[in-house]
């Protein structure tokens, strides 16, 4: 048989089974955190059915998957506000932070879970998170973030047992603490600290104290680290030998603490570490052999790969993901379980033989059930931009099985600037990105400069030049796909949420390139951001930008509310009014001047989100305004959502 026919319709305008219900669909394969206890195989899944709360799922040795969190509760913590970290296994029992009040419950099923720690005034003045057991199976050490009266916040190590409410404090006096790791005989306990102006991936100290027999530390030092040395992901190998990610060649590889001293274990031009925007990531695992197996990241993908005793030769263990994200993995025997995709597999628990690269999909939190032709293959693209230097991004092109754009026409395109700023684009299947390949948009996911997965130098080369390079990158890739005749030059679109949807507001501000944008609760004042966010990213822009408020001058340049009346593209911006990371005030400023400016835009805000939307009907919501919100503007027929989308100020056509 021949090829199908293919009928001729605008860009933007194609058929598509992949809806806005798909995309929020799609987020329910959002997998978190794989723990193992006993031969149960635990994790977290994200339902924004069920008002976007978060569940303990399990895996029974017989291979049942059961949902293990009681309706009423939703897992997650908010140290940082990010959280990760949200709860640990042990006899296959849980102890878990609820989003409610913010406690640690003990959970031994089939019993309800009983709170551990005491309630806090006002609820969630009290957190915890990353917490590791004792091997005595007394106590554990979790982070603890207080938030005081005065509005003073207070990180600390804590101790907490299962038999009372008290919480006792373990170590205390550096702005930040992460990743409390006991070694196996529970003798020694590592854990890892920064301070401001240092954020975790630009310099981080890693400690090792002796545990007394009360529970308390002694014989504290430091290991390794410092403040121009990032430490991350310490765990300690069954034999009782400290291993950690560090960056101090340029690139997060394994080293092991012998005698006090760092030895490499395995070197390479390639990732082995993340950026920890969240506690509780793992890379690295041990195997029952002595050899390690590892999340490796280069030039945007990723893989698996092992190490044999002896050996510094990663090897490769062969499969079809590309993508390993959000970095989870967790070991037994000669098998590991990480949470897996690729361009055309969802997120998912897979478990792989690393002896013969056998690989099993335990559980996929998002099946797909649209015609797999409609799936857009990313290609790895890299361009020249400023300052002579290259940048890199995954382009998406519109494809569908029966339909193609006009007689001479080009698609148009959207680039996508992520978040972060310190963070990276994956390439699993994402009903979000396909959403607008299958309707005819080419998109471009922009790994611009800062980004990781692409060494230190790279994740660096933004510090001091936020709202320059990261914009320069994202047109240069557009005008890259314009340049060799795959998108149209004339219908270019920018979208990005938070630190993203700083650079394009950025970009619409500061450059005439682009027809349109959408922001989601992306910052627009610098210096409201300086001055009112949350202790984690209080002093963050101290190295994207420079210290406030001495280079004050640089916040107010680069800041798109102060220059909004430059903007002359139509904006459409969506904010949640929970947000403590972005307030809300940052998108009314800037709806506020476009309304002034009488530039066309749309405001649409949503109670009971944060920073970061996690509900169905918000996402769905979303998706259907910023596609009709483009068909408006670039001139393609699209279905007008209910309720109605209100674009102020733009012309009647």
């Amino acid at each position: 048989m021949g090829a199908p026919i293919k009928h001729r319709l605008a860009f933007g305008s194609w058929p598509s089974p992949i809806s806005a219900a798909t995309v929020a669909a799609g987020l329910r394969g959002t997998l978190w955190q794989v723990r193992l206890s006993g031969e149960s195989v635990y994790w977290l899944e994200v339902r924004p059915h069920e008002a976007g709360r978060t569940v303990i799922m399990r895996r029974s040795p017989a291979g049942g998957i059961e949902t293990l969190t009681p309706p009423d509760i939703d897992v997650r913590t908010r140290v940082h506000e990010y959280g990760g970290g949200d709860y640990l296994v042990f006899d296959e029992q849980v102890v878990f932070a609820r989003q409610e009040d913010q406690r640690l419950y003990l959970q031994s099923p089939p019993q309800p879970p009983r709170p551990l720690t005491p309630p806090s005034l006002p609820p969630g003045a009290v957190r915890f998170a990353d917490g590791e057991l004792h091997p005595s199976r007394r106590w554990m050490a979790w982070v603890r973030e207080t938030h005081e009266p005065d509005g003073a916040t207070l990180n600390e190590l804590a101790r907490v047992t299962f038999d009372g409410p008290r919480v006792d404090a373990l170590a205390t006096g550096h702005d930040f603490y992460a990743a409390p790791r006991f070694s196996p005989d529970g003798s020694q306990l590592a854990f890892l600290t920064w301070d401001h102006p240092q954020m975790p991936w630009d310099g981080s100290q890693l400690w090792l104290a002796s545990v007394t027999g009360e529970g308390g530390l002694e014989g504290l030092h430091c290991v390794a680290g410092g403040a121009s040395e990032s430490i991350v992901d310490p765990r300690w190998s069954p034999q009782g030998v400290l291993h950690y990610l560090s960056d101090r060649n340029g690139w997060w590889n394994l080293y092991a603490s012998i005698e006090g001293r760092p030895s490499a274990i395995a070197l390479a031009e390639a990732e082995l570490g993340a950026p920890p925007w969240v506690f509780g990531l793992s890379r690295y695992a041990f195997l029952a052999d002595g050899s390690i197996a590892y999340i490796v990241s280069q030039l945007g993908t990723d893989h698996l790969a092992r190490i044999e005793p002896g050996s510094t030769r990663l090897q490769t263990i062969d499969g079809p993901w590309t993508s390993f994200y959000p970095s989870s993995i967790a070991a037994r025997g000669m098998r590991v379980w990480t949470i897996a995709g690729a361009p055309d597999l969802p997120q998912s628990i897979v478990q792989t033989e690393v002896t013969h690269a056998a690989h099993e999909i335990v559980y996929a939190g998002f099946s797909p059930a649209f015609d797999p032709r409609l799936i857009s293959h990313p290609q790895p693209l890299r361009f020249p931009t400023g300052a002579d230097e290259t940048a890199h991004a995954l382009y998406y092109p519109p494809t569908h099985p029966t339909t193609q754009g006009p007689p001479g026409a080009l698609p148009p395109l959207i680039v996508i600037s992520h978040g972060g700023p310190t963070s990276a684009t994956y390439s699993f299947l994402l009903p979000s990105i396909q959403y607008w390949t299958s309707r005819g948009f080419g998109v471009v996911d922009v790994n611009y400069r800062g980004s990781t997965g692409y060494g230190r130098e790279y994740r660096r080369a933004l510090n001091g030049r936020w709202g320059v390079a990261d914009v320069e990158d994202c047109l240069a890739a557009a005008r890259s796909l314009a340049t060799r005749g795959l998108v149209d030059a004339r219908r270019l679109v920018i979208r990005g949420k938070s630190a993203g949807g700083f650079t394009t507001l950025c970009a619409l501000t500061f450059h005439r390139l682009f027809s349109a944008g959408a922001s989601y609760y992306g910052v627009g004042n610098l210096e409201a951001l300086a001055q009112e966010t949350h202790k984690f990213e209080s002093r963050y822009l101290d190295s994207l930008i420079g210290p406030y408020p001495e280079t004050r001058d640089l916040y107010v340049q680069r800041s798109p509310i102060h220059s909004a009346g430059r903007i002359s593209c139509p904006v459409i911006l969506f904010q949640g009014l929970d947000d403590r990371v972005v307030p809300p005030e940052q998108s009314e400023e800037i709806a506020r001047a476009l309304d002034a400016s009488r530039v066309p835009y749309a405001y649409l805000t949503f109670a009971g989100e944060g920073h970061g939307f996690l509900r169905a009907e918000t996402i769905e919501r979303c998706q259907e305004a910023e596609l009709y919100f483009y068909g408006r503007i670039l001139g393609f027929p699209t279905q007008a959502p209910s309720p109605p989308v209100t674009i102020h100020h733009l012309p009647l056509r």
